[in-house]
């Protein structure tokens, strides 16, 4: 995708003009229902194959083309001052007015298809859930870069506090790149992933979900037996069938991660986050291109996050949460990767660049209560002392080698309780959690929704309590924001300070 010229952004907004979609458009609406409509298509041609039947498919194609040809003709959209005004129907007439100062995200879609017509996906999201407030299948690229700048622009110049209405904001400015990842990061980035086993997880659910149970059993354990007695015939001993499930382990590793490195460069090529005045500018993809734009105030919550490969590779990962809807049609289409990878002081200077004012990393760190350490041994001694006990009960003495789960699980909380802590200063509050994997979470107190102060009954025993933060946007998959086994007076002190806080000053979306 490349940025659209100033004689297009202007023809684009001449006021009171309805424009119709791309003449091709239909075509993009049918191939989206085909689709969503294949395996009923499918099952029609085999189980209607000789019963006279054969041609409901047809039927059902061409039904769908007539809608999609439908949907072209009817609907019309119109660029005014402040507002996108969207009309479709015929029969039934739906009119729906967008401000361009409540759309957060604006996504353009390109898969191979679209660029082979020159063509994109204009996606308009706002805070009011996962469905779209206009979704336009398909406009010519210029048209859909000049709609995106358009918005981006109008959006920055309601928000101007001018007395004319505008900003340097709301001016063409030229773009300032943040970040942009080269192909040795992409590689990186999937080397450090674990989106290879993802894929395989979901493919080897969506075969046990499709083929029939008995025939998935059969085919595993056919398979199990077909290597059990490939092995046995080779008569290499314990210690080469030790070698050989190792270097079968080592082998499934080395393909996981090449198709994670794979899934990384084919997702994030070309990755470039870029600023426009006060709208952050996403683009990537190698076969399929997403571009994605939202405001920088519509960021809710930040994610730094650095497992154990990023470690070694000295990398971390900035994700942030908006809110607006997070999936469409199982993609990821919203504003969230602002570093899929990066080194840790460039994460540290694009927090600074995106929140100018504010002190990150933190100065100081609060610690957790002294005894948070027990607090979190708790679980897993349990866990070890229980399982011991079913071992013993069914294989003997040999069972209780459980029990040495117990000394890793102290291990684990005291290293765990040693790094984790909490900052909060005037405009922000950090928790850092973790130590095998490890994860920082902060937001603005302004964008903070919601303050809830936790007890269990081992906290109060311990005299330590948990506060737990709610803000927009939170996605499922994000750490929650939560300042854990903080000392009960202390936290109650911070819980009425924050409350003070978020009541006297007004929610920024």
């Amino acid at each position: 995708m490349t940025t659209t010229s100033t004689s297009q952004a202007l023809a684009m907004s001449t006021p009171e003009v309805e424009r119709r979609l791309h003449p091709w458009s239909w075509l993009f609406v049918l191939v989206q229902q085909l689709r969503q409509f294949i395996i009923p298509l499918l099952a029609l041609v085999f189980v209607g194959r000789g019963d006279g039947n054969a041609l409901w498919p047809l039927v059902g194609v061409a039904a769908l083309a007539l809608a999609s040809l439908w949907q072209y003709f009817t609907y019309r959209y119109r660029v005014d001052d402040d507002r996108l005004v969207v009309r479709e129907g015929l029969l039934e007439r739906k009119v729906r007015q967008i401000p361009f100062a409540r759309i957060h995200n604006v996504a353009l879609h390109q898969s191979l298809l679209h660029r082979m017509f020159d063509v994109a996906e204009v996606r308009l999201e706002s805070a009011a859930g996962g469905k779209a407030e206009a979704e336009m299948r398909v406009l010519r690229l210029d048209e859909a870069l000049a709609l995106e700048r358009l918005i981006r622009d109008r959006g920055a110049a309601t928000h101007a506090a001018g007395p004319a209405g505008t900003s340097a904001d709301a001016t063409a400015a030229d773009p300032t790149l943040l970040l942009a990842l080269p192909t040795a990061e992409v590689v990186r980035l999937g080397l450090a992933s674990n989106r290879g086993m993802v894929v395989v997880a979901g493919a080897f659910a969506l075969a046990w979900q499709v083929v029939p149970d008995r025939a998935m059993t059969r085919l595993v354990r056919d398979a199990g037996e077909q290597a059990f007695g490939y092995a046995s015939h080779l008569s290499i001993g314990w210690a080469g069938q030790v070698a050989a499930v190792v270097g079968f382990v080592l082998l499934a590793l080395v393909v996981m991660r090449l198709l994670s490195v794979l899934l990384a460069v084919l997702q994030f090529h070309g990755f470039t986050l870029q600023a426009h005045g006060r709208r952050l500018t996403v683009e990537r993809g190698l076969l399929t291109r997403i571009r994605t734009s939202a405001s920088r105030r519509r960021i809710q919550a930040w994610t730094l996050r650095e497992g154990l490969p990023h470690r070694l590779l000295r990398r971390r990962a900035l994700q942030v949460d908006t809110a607006v809807g997070q999936q469409q049609e199982g993609e990821q289409r919203s504003l969230r990767e602002l570093a899929p990878i990066a080194t840790p002081d460039a994460c540290d200077a694009l927090v600074r660049e995106v929140l100018p004012g504010i002190a990150w990393p933190p100065a100081a760190w609060q610690p957790l209560h002294p005894r948070a350490w027990q607090r979190l041994m708790l679980p897993g001694v349990l866990v070890a002392a229980v399982a011991a006990a079913a071992a013993y009960w069914r294989f003997g003495p040999w069972g209780l080698a459980a029990l040495a789960w117990a000394p890793w699980a102290v291990f684990a909380a005291r290293q765990h309780a040693r790094r984790a802590g909490y900052a909060c200063d005037a405009r922000l509050v950090a928790v850092r959690e973790g130590w095998w994997s490890r994860h920082w979470r902060f937001a603005e107190i302004d964008k903070l929704q919601a303050l809830e102060l936790r007890q269990s009954p081992l906290d109060r025993r311990f005299g330590m309590a948990t506060l737990w933060l709610d803000t927009a946007g939170a996605g499922a998959m994000s750490p929650p924001l939560r300042l854990r086994l903080v000392p009960l007076a202390e936290a109650r002190a911070l819980h009425a300070r924050l409350v003070r806080e978020v009541a006297r000053r007004p929610l920024r979306w």
